[in-house]
Formats: structure tokens, sequence, C-alpha cells
């Protein structure tokens, strides 16, 4: 008898009886809008197509508690850390669940970031090191930060032997580890950081990609990636650098990564705001809720669960919302 909970990233607005639409990208200063650990890193040859999963879900009790990891945004972009358990609703499936789990303590987070490290990024590294600088400075001393750097090969920028850290100059010197240049290889590099975050002890994961979401040398494809992330319990966030450049990137890949994990996606137009959206997905996640609740649907069946949640906080106008639109029920393995 094992019971297994079904942890779920969503980012949810206040104001109104609002429900909660897909998240949007957005310029900066506007209104907001199991996978295997692969068994070795990344080295200098591109990154292998991965396995499918094969940790295997059992759910052998009546009831699943699935926990929303929540942020709730004003009309400044700002996060709203004041809200009680009344205000918000959870539907699914166009049924009301009973929150039976709320918190809204700053917990710990699990953070890696995906840092583009092709030939366009030659001249912008000062401004990842700033950008990195800017969300360190706003974390807490227990978050666990890793970072993955990619061209055409997809690397861990940390020691072989440390798989996370607590470290901020480590974290730093590990972003000039290898010289930029090359092709790019985003979907590869999402990937291999997911499932790094599996190993990850703190239960809130976050995913941050700079990036301009161009890809021409990754094994896996753009539907793999994105399945990946709907597996997944990270909230990504993605800062694009298309806007800095003459190519124009990809930003509509960036957008669907986002709105599939709950995140936000991020366009700047200069150095300066690459920097502030990093120091902003700092601020928001120290302002999160946990709401947890037993869907009424106890089917185990493997199906997806669309989910819609509302909030009502009085004195709040103009309220914005990132979520993932659902998550994948469990289901039971036949023993053969």
């Amino acid at each position: 008898m094992t019971t297994r909970t079904l942890l779920l990233a969503l980012m949810l607005p206040a104001g109104g009886w609002c429900a909660v639409a897909p998240a949007d990208a957005r310029r900066l200063g506007q209104e907001p809008a199991a996978v295997t650990q692969p068994s070795q890193r990344s080295g200098d040859t591109p990154a292998p197509q991965q396995p499918e999963p094969t940790e295997t879900p059992v759910f052998r009790s009546e009831s699943n508690l699935v926990v929303l990891h929540v942020n709730v945004f004003d009309g400044r972009s700002d996060a709203v850390g004041n809200l009680t358990k009344d205000a918000f609703q959870v539907v699914e499936d166009g049924k009301a669940q009973t929150i039976t789990f709320f918190s809204n303590e700053d917990v710990p987070v699990a953070v890696g970031l995906v840092v583009d490290n092709s030939g366009s990024m030659i001249a912008r590294r000062n401004m990842v090191l700033a950008g990195v600088r800017a969300f360190a400075e706003s974390s807490l001393d227990e978050d666990e930060l890793f970072a993955v750097v990619f061209n055409e090969h997809v690397r861990f920028a940390l020691p072989d032997a440390v798989k996370f850290t607590r470290s901020r100059p480590q974290i730093f010197g590990s972003l000039t580890r290898y010289p930029p240049g090359g092709k790019t290889a985003v979907h590869d590099a999402v990937v291999a950081g997911l499932e790094h975050l599996l190993e990850a002890s703190h239960q809130k994961r976050v995913l941050i990609v700079l990036s301009d979401g161009e890809d021409n040398a990754s094994r896996h494809s753009e539907d793999d990636m994105l399945e990946r992330a709907r597996r997944s319990n990270a909230l990504i966030y993605a800062v694009s650098t298309a806007e800095l450049g003459l190519t124009g990137g990809n930003t509509r890949l960036l957008k669907k990564l986002t709105e599939i994990s709950g995140g936000v996606l991020y366009r700047p137009d200069t150095s300066d705001e690459v920097v502030e959206a990093f120091a902003e997905i700092a601020r928001n996640n120290r302002r999160a809720y946990r709401i947890g609740y037993e869907p009424t649907n106890g089917a185990r069946d493997g199906r997806f669960r669309r989910v819609r949640v509302s909030v009502r906080a009085p004195g709040y106008r103009n309220l914005t919302v990132s979520t993932r639109d659902g998550y994948l029920a469990p289901y039971d393995v036949v023993a053969r």
C-alpha cells in the first residue's frame, strides 16, 4: 500500500471570482499574464536521446493529494503573498474541489539555471552573470542551485562531484567554466535540467531558461521536451533573449514551455531588463502558496485532468495569473 503525492506548479491570481487562464507571454513591466535522471552528465558530445521514464508510479490508496504551488500577481507584476485559504477555489474537470491543505510559508527551492552558451552569447556573458547574481541575492540561503550551459553540447556547469550548491560564488564561477560558441540544443538542455531536478531534496523545484528559443542541434524533439515538462512538477520560467538580437529566435517555443508548467515568459528589450527579470523571478518565488486537495475523481486511468483555479481578494483589482492547466492522473500497474 503506497500513496504518492502529485506535485503541481501553479501560478494564480487574486481579485474577483475570475477563472484562471493559461500563462501568457509578456514584456517586462507589463501585466504578467516521472522523468529518469540521466545516468551520466553530458560531456563534449551532443546530448543523446534519453530513454522513456522507467520509474512507474503505483497507487493503492483510496485518494491522492494534489499539491498546487501557487503565486498571485497584481497589476504591477508583483507577487501577492498575504491571501488566506478562503480566497481560493479549485475546480477539476468542471467539479469544485475541497481544499484540505494550505500553506503560505516561504520554503527553500531547488533551482536549475539553463543558460544559452552558443555563439550569440559571446558578447552577453556579463549580462548572464548579472542576472544570476540578481536572482541569487533574493534567494534563501537554503536554496539549492545548479546550472546547465548549452550550445550543441549540454554540460552541467558545476564540478562533476557537485550536483547542487548553496554557494553563490560557486554558481557564479560555474557559468564561466565553458567558453561560448557554436549551435543551440535548447530541447536537450531543458530535458537534462528537468531530469536533474529529480535528485533535489527540496520539493519545490524551478527551472529558469535563458535563451532565444531557437534550436538547431537537439536530439530531442520539441514535442518530447514539452511532454517532459508536462509530466514534471517543476515550475519553468523563461527569459527570452530574442528581442536582443537580429535573428528573432523562437519565442513561441518558450511561451508553450512556460504555459505547460505554470511559469512565466519574460521578453525583455535590453540587458538591464534581463537582469530585472531574474530579480523578479526570485521575488515571486518568495511569495508562494501551497494548496492541496483530494480529487473527487478517484479513477487511476492516467488521463489528463484539467484544473482551473479562481480567487477572491477584496481590495485588489487588475490581477493576472500564470498557471499549469492540469495534470496527468495516477495509474495502476498490473503485475505480470
